[in-house]
């Protein structure tokens, strides 16, 4: 099935023919459903700390940053904006030039309200004689529209969404960008440094590292800290390759192999490349202004506590258990915060005997921990957190997006529509072992989350392969903390018009 020619086309991307091969049987036979307990619920799988439980973890997070602790803010920002400006995008190409839906009109109406309004205006004039006011009163529509997407203007319909101006200050406009480094100024920063990463695909790096040079030294002396920023592009050698529908390779025009990106999931190679203590995980698009960033410091220094705390103990009870001088009531003590704390059980857990316990216990410790923040559910769409079986029979949380959830299934559905909350994206991370050595993240990943979806080139229809997410599947194997977080900490920008609401104000 595959040439010489498709082997040398693999390798030069840095994959094996074995992981082509396999990707091909992925699609032949599809992924399991993954088997749910129950959605996850405060109580039974979702901490909701009480007002004196948020002072001491924010408190043991101030403790930890005082001392010699390396952190990095880890940003997924290699996605483009065309999806936020569909809606716009489709008024170019639609037979009427007024604004005629709902969308077109908000846009419109309140152009004034816009952080990159001063900014179009400079491209309106510069390319078409008038500003955005002038030519919207002589129906040009259009031409304002094209200046803002197209790259005779702002290009916004090209750019990441890192990149854009999204909110208004009195000395200026700020990119989401800039509000990242803003936030590791406020809850990341140790011993006057703070560490930010962003991820960002291979066409924007150069954009991203101008924009960084331009501003860095102004939020340097804003906060007094120095930054260290570094960027990563997803790996060619984390690609997928593209099937026909009857599960063969999909070629292009000129016989060629057809890869597509593995979706975020393939982040989490990023991810095993920061050398840090704990890393905070937290989309591009999900800031806000200052006027109401400290509710969000507040949280990821209360999830990031939680996070130390749990890791202290942790390590604790790994040390006690590689000594050897551990008594009954001690195991007793471990199973407890390992079902209480972590929300890991076996449900055959009182039958194994004192050994098989002891090293149940410290498989299970000897693993990464994350702490999700999850929000209550307002009806956003994105992936929610369950309590599912693993495949060693253990029951623990994870986070599902619904693809992973048999559709056939009712009680399940059941489940997925009626969770009280869903994951935003929210995530504070330790992948180092007691002896301050790095975990192999890809190690932990449960290969049978992946999904398949339908796509198409050039007008043939084909399949896609997406790796398991980095925040469910590529996580699976990880220790996890569900924490409810205000539904105030997630702001997500999916739309242009969404930079109205108020909070984005």
């Amino acid at each position: 099935m595959l040439s010489k020619q498709d082997l040398n086309q693999i390798s030069a991307r840095g994959i094996s023919e074995e992981m082509v091969e396999h990707q091909l049987q992925d699609f032949k036979q599809g992924f399991p459903f993954l088997k749910i307990e129950a959605a996850a619920a405060i109580g039974n799988g979702i901490f909701k700390p009480t007002e004196e439980e948020v002072k001491k973890y924010v408190a043991d997070w101030t403790d930890y940053l005082s001392s010699d602790h390396s952190v990095v803010k880890f940003v997924p920002a290699s996605g483009a904006a065309s999806r936020m400006f569909k809606d716009l995008f489709a008024f170019l190409s639609a037979p009427y030039d007024v604004p005629t839906t709902d969308f077109e009109k908000t846009f419109f109406d309140n152009i004034k309200k816009f952080a990159f309004k001063k900014a179009l205006c400079a491209e309106c004039k510069k390319n078409d004689g008038g500003c955005v006011c002038d030519l919207t009163k002589a129906g040009n529509y259009k031409v304002v529209v094209a200046n803002l997407l197209e790259a005779k203007g702002l290009n916004y319909g090209q750019l990441p969404k890192g990149l854009l101006l999204f909110h208004q200050y009195e000395d200026g406009p700020r990119t989401p960008m800039e509000e990242h480094l803003v936030e590791a100024a406020l809850y990341a920063s140790t011993n006057g440094n703070a560490n930010i990463h962003f991820t960002v695909s291979h066409d924007h790096l150069e954009l991203f590292k101008k924009k960084v040079a331009e501003k860095i030294a102004y939020y340097e002396q804003k906060f007094g800290i120095k930054y260290n920023v570094s960027f990563s592009e997803q790996k060619p050698s984390t690609d997928t390759i593209a099937a026909n529908p009857d599960n063969t390779p999909f070629r292009n025009e000129d016989g060629s192999l057809l890869f597509r990106p593995g979706g975020h999931g393939a982040l989490i190679q990023n991810l095993n490349e920061i050398d840090a203590d704990v890393v905070f995980v937290k989309n591009i698009d999900n800031v806000v202004p200052d006027r109401i960033k400290d509710e969000t410091v507040l949280y990821k220094k209360l999830i990031a506590g939680i996070l130390v705390d749990t890791q202290k103990q942790v390590f604790a009870y790994l040390r006690l258990l590689e000594s050897g001088a551990y008594t009954d009531a001690q195991l007793e003590e471990m199973v407890s915060f390992l079902e209480g704390r972590l929300c890991c059980r076996k449900h055959d857990v009182k039958s194994l005997s004192r050994e098989q316990l002891a090293d149940y216990l410290r498989t299970k410790f000897s693993r990464p921990i994350r702490v999700c923040g999850v929000v209550k559910n307002v009806g956003e769409p994105g992936g929610g957190p369950f309590l599912c079986y693993n495949q060693d029979g253990t029951v623990s949380p994870q986070i599902l997006e619904s693809s992973q959830i048999d559709k056939n299934n009712a009680e399940y559905m059941e489940m997925f529509k009626n969770g009280t909350h869903f994951n935003p994206v929210d995530l504070v991370c330790a992948t180092k072992d007691k002896n301050g050595n790095h975990y192999q993240l890809p190690d932990f990943v449960d290969k049978n989350t992946g999904f398949i979806s339908s796509k198409s080139k050039n007008g043939k229809e084909l399949k896609a392969l997406e790796l398991p997410g980095l925040w469910n599947g590529a996580m699976s194997n990880w220790n996890t903390i569900f924490v409810e977080v205000p539904i105030g900490t997630f702001n997500p920008v999916k739309t242009v018009n969404d930079l109205l609401r108020e909070q984005h104000q």
